[in-house]
């Protein structure tokens, strides 16, 4: 379990959170989420016990982390980054191997019991066929799902990921996210990961933490649906955000809620508004299949951003 208590960070005259008060439980899987720049990846490290310019108590199963030395963090939490890991000669089950180094003795060497823990990891996230293969020939989700392994075999009852489905396709991000919500519930682990990926989090996490500077609300799914905090996100995006190609038609249709084709709704948004990453995503959420078709991306964008959460 993650606790949050009387929380603050920030950069020089920049307050990100601000007496923060939040508990992240374990057994669930908690998304982490907000606009670029707010924190996300700044709290995951605070947490981590990487940046300690805050102000609070950061409390991990128990105990506060200003507090634990090195080799209690590492048996308490383990952290999955965002970069593509690519490493040549070297086997993914020597990958998820590494994992055990808070277990293993002064030189490191592997007990019968640690080989066996890291089989158990790789057919956890169904990639024990791939234990002598190595990651420089397998693709992005593949090597996503060998880096969790290694987090699972380091037996901590905290996991973070920073951006986790990042480089993924969407076949490819909800497997993944679907792993991690089952590995919480089946493993009673407190799994915390942020994203930008709004269907996602909604869809498969048992709980919401969205940062709105300086705030940061934590909720049940279905409670932060109701509470209306996505949407004014979404409403400050409309205000300072509009789309370059006001000119093109597209088919509504094609924006449609996950029960239809997301891919296509992705693909066509990201085509008619450019960077709007956030909306984007959000958008996807909307019926919008009743609206007479063609549209200009005005009346489209307009239209889309008024609908209720």
């Amino acid at each position: 379990m993650i606790e949050l208590q009387h929380f603050s960070i920030g950069y020089k005259e920049n307050s990100l959170l601000h007496e923060v008060n939040a508990t992240i439980k374990k057994g669930q899987l908690t998304a982490l989420i907000g606009r670029n720049g707010t924190g996300k990846s700044t709290l995951l490290r605070a947490i981590a016990g990487l940046n300690r310019c805050y102000s609070g108590k950061i409390i991990l199963d128990g105990h506060d982390i200003a507090c634990m030395k090195t080799e209690d963090m590492a048996k308490t939490l383990a952290v999955v980054t965002t970069e593509r890991t690519r490493i040549a000669n070297l086997r993914c089950k020597d990958v998820v191997a590494i994992g055990r180094a808070p277990y293993t003795n002064w030189i490191g060497r592997m007990q019968p019991q640690d080989r066996e823990i890291v089989m158990r990891s790789l057919s956890s996230v169904g990639m024990e066929a791939y234990a002598g293969r190595t990651m420089d020939k397998m693709s992005d989700g593949e090597c996503q799902r060998i880096m969790i392994a290694r987090a699972l075999a380091q037996e901590t009852p905290v996991i973070l990921l920073d951006e986790p489905t990042s480089f993924l396709d969407m076949p490819n991000r909800y497997e993944l996210c679907s792993l991690l919500a089952r590995l919480a519930h089946a493993e009673g682990k407190c799994i915390l990961f942020s994203t930008h990926e709004l269907d996602i989090a909604l869809s498969l996490s048992d709980r919401i933490a969205l940062i709105d500077t300086p705030v940061l609300h934590c909720l049940p799914t279905s409670e932060m649906i109701r509470s209306g905090h996505i949407e004014r996100l979404v409403q400050q995006c409309r205000r300072t955000i509009r789309p370059r190609e006001r000119d093109r038609e597209i088919h509504a249709k094609r924006l449609t809620f996950l029960s239809g084709n997301t891919s296509d709704a992705m693909r066509v948004s990201q085509k008619v508004f450019g960077t709007l990453v956030f909306v984007v995503r959000h958008v996807v959420y909307f019926d919008t299949s009743h609206i007479s078709t063609p549209f200009p991306v005005t009346s489209a964008f307009e239209t889309v951003m008024d609908f209720p959460v």
